[in-house]
């Protein structure tokens, strides 16, 4: 019953969007399984959403399949009342012997370099057979307003071939889709897309409605599904003893039955009244039959939505492991919204690695390190949204700008940074716990309305190891679409042309005026800081005895002095001394000058009061 081997999965290559929810407009390219990345309301749940309509084999049977609020701003007529389009075009690529087969006249050849139709080029009809070029099938959501019946329509259809003028008559034009042809139920479920939503209840997801992953499991299971039904039917029907033959039940069948009788005939057969446990039907039994699980330490059988979000989760898992079984491995487009809700890391990982091996394809968002971790660079799409708030575009990231070594020796710093709004890059762990320190001690000391900590301002810290590291990463978080930021120490001699290049990706770098943090918190702060400062580490266990201890009679420099060996003896964020240092700070002036100014430029540029930049260029906020 179980698996059925490895299977042959189609992939989704590319996604267009048009008019559909917060889009108005998007291309987004896909290579193999990708993470969604972006901020909130970035679009990565409307990405899933348009999957879901253009490929999920249920989806459409809701009726009505689309709304007002489906449409771009809501807005579903022009001005002169005509209907406006939601499309979604998916190209599917890897496409089954199976499938050629059956679409045959429905493909289109892809060059899978150039992302583009072959037949779109200006190359001959040589170019068909070019290394890189497979065989694509293009498949169209269409939806809008029917106003001849007051409601909204939608279905999906064969891209391609676009018929001819000649053969596209005034009828087929009016008709939704343009005389294109109809890719129905059947023909999706060859493509095998499955879309998990964030579970929040696994209200649908666990029940038995259609498309539901347990209707999933049934209808793929060998025995009948029919069967099943009127086998269920039959029984509720032959309870024994019926419902109807409680006491209380059966009396009022009685009296009913008895005052009935005095206005019409009744039945003479039988009992001419009864209670049943349904109305009978499919469709009835769909809402109503539970699943109910019991687990530690009750034992006690109870319905699902009862369980903790992250069991309900950890049973949703195990339905997937069981589809992927029955479809057969590697033959599934699997969409997943936040597959870290409700679970621990550990489990958040095991998740994700587990429909990355099984699934053909897998399509997830998430805002979690954990899960985020465990895709490869190339599989990371982030998502951008234009200025003008309307358009979007996603690519995998580039690797050859961002180094898979690199990005793999730092994979949770990337991970965080990727979810960031911008990052700020500094040369090591004590500047980056200097930053953090100074930053939250500004939000404290300043009103919300001046100042924004750099979490509330979407800001990642980065530590880069080591200031000669630094430059090597502006080019990368660049082609992250990232607005970067880089700190570091006075260089001694001049950072060579390359590296020169790479600080030159950055939005904006400063160079601090000193060579070492601890020689910067020693210079920038007061003596009567620093004296307040070793007092209080002086009475920590993690004091370092060697370096000696504050005493009434030591003089600025002698204080001075101490409080540089005590910061560099328990330098990094295990200790975070320095950390300690800047939060005894009672006021702004009490905060490293170099480290203030650098936050509150970053604030001018990020906080309350920044301009809107557009992300494609900050040099007018900049300048």
């Amino acid at each position: 019953m179980c698996g059925q081997g490895e299977a042959e999965a189609m992939r989704v290559r590319r996604l267009t969007i048009t008019n559909f929810r917060s889009i108005a407009s998007g291309v987004l390219n896909f290579a193999g399984s990708s993470l969604l990345v972006g901020g909130n309301n970035a679009g990565k749940s409307t990405v899933c959403e348009a999957l879901d309509l253009v490929l999920g084999a249920e989806r459409l049977y809701r009726k009505p399949p689309i709304d007002e609020h489906d449409f771009f701003a809501g807005r579903y007529l022009t001005d002169d009342s005509k209907p406006i389009q939601i499309k979604i075009e998916a190209v599917l690529v890897d496409l089954s012997d199976e499938a050629i087969r059956r679409f045959k006249s429905n493909l289109r050849r892809w060059n899978d370099k150039t992302d583009s139709y072959v037949d779109e080029g200006d190359e001959g009809p040589e170019a068909a057979d070019a290394e890189g070029t497979v065989w694509a099938l293009p498949v169209l959501f269409v939806g809008q307003y029917d106003r001849d019946n007051d409601d909204f329509i939608g279905n999906t259809f064969f891209a391609h071939p676009v018929p001819e003028e000649s053969e596209a008559d005034e009828e087929a034009e009016a008709r939704l889709g343009g005389g294109l042809v109809s890719f129905h139920r059947d023909h999706k479920r060859l493509c095998g897309f499955l879309f998990l939503r964030a579970l929040r209840t696994g209200r649908r997801a666990l029940s038995l409605q259609r498309g539901s992953l347990l209707d999933t499991i049934l209808r793929l299971s060998p025995e009948g599904v029919a069967a099943m039904w009127i086998d269920t039917l039959k029984k509720l029907q032959d309870l024994q003893p019926g419902i109807g033959e409680v006491p209380q039940l059966k009396r009022i069948r009685s009296e009913i039955e008895k005052r009935l009788a005095k206005f019409t005939p009744l039945a003479a057969q039988g009992g001419p009244t009864g209670f049943f446990a349904s109305n009978l039907t499919r469709e009835h039994l769909r809402e109503v039959v539970n699943l109910f699980v019991s687990v530690q330490p009750t034992n006690y059988l109870g319905p699902f939505e009862r369980l903790g979000t992250g069991s309900i989760n950890l049973l949703v898992f195990a339905l997937l492991t069981f589809i992927a079984d029955l479809k057969g491995k590697g033959s599934v487009i699997f969409a997943m919204e936040e597959p870290e809700i409700g679970l621990p890391p550990h489990m958040q990982r095991r998740v994700t690695r587990f429909v990355l091996k099984e699934m053909g394809q897998a399509i997830v968002t998430s805002h979690a390190p954990a899960v985020i971790e465990q895709f490869e660079p190339e599989n990371i799409v982030i998502i951008d949204r234009a200025s003008d708030g309307q358009t979007i575009s996603g690519s995998p990231i580039d690797t050859d700008v961002t180094k898979p070594k690199s990005y793999k020796s730092e994979r949770r710093q990337f991970a965080d940074a990727i979810l960031a709004r911008a990052v700020l890059v500094v040369e090591g762990s004590t500047e980056s716990a200097v930053f953090a320190a100074a930053s939250s001690m500004l939000e404290q000391l300043l009103t919300a309305d001046a100042y924004w900590d750099l979490d509330m301002a979407g800001v990642s810290i980065f530590d880069a190891k080591g200031d000669k590291a630094v430059p090597k990463y502006g080019p990368m978080f660049k082609a992250l679409k990232k607005i970067a930021f880089a700190f570091y120490d006075k260089q001694t001699t001049p950072f060579p042309p390359e590296a020169k290049a790479d600080l030159a990706k950055y939005d904006q770098s400063w160079e601090s005026p000193y060579e070492g943090i601890e020689a910067m918190l020693v210079a920038e702060l007061s003596g009567a800081q620093l004296k307040k400062f070793l007092k209080h580490v002086a009475t920590l266990p993690s004091y370092p005895q060697g370096c000696g201890v504050l005493t009434e009679s030591m003089d600025d420099a002698a204080i001075l002095s101490l409080a540089q060996k005590v910061l560099i003896a328990r330098k990094g964020d295990s200790y975070s001394y320095a950390a300690i240092l800047i939060g005894m700070a009672t006021n702004p002036a009490e905060i490293p000058a170099t480290i203030r100014k650098t936050l509150e430029q970053i604030n001018s540029l990020l906080g309350p009061k920044a301009p809107t930049p557009d992300p494609d260029s900050l040099e007018d906020i900049l300048s």
